[in-house]
């Protein structure tokens, strides 16, 4: 049996695989993949390249370097 399967991501910008005819569960959103589940894998591990959920991700210093750490 071939079934259908969306990548979801929730507002962390973590990635899931759901099946597509299954509404994403709560706080998740469709991400706009769908295809087998390989594929979708393959589409997580090509732009999910950083685990760590977005609110503990470091902040980026200011393009201009005049920006400090206290």
């Amino acid at each position: 049996m071939n079934r259908t399967y969306q990548v979801v991501a929730n507002h962390e910008e973590q990635y899931s695989v759901w099946l597509a005819d299954r509404e994403p569960p709560t706080g998740w959103r469709r991400e706009g993949t769908v295809g087998d589940r390989a594929d979708c894998l393959a589409h997580i591990a090509a732009i999910w390249t950083d685990m760590r959920p977005l609110s503990v991700r470091p902040v980026a210093a200011p393009a201009n370097g005049t920006g400090s750490v206290r």
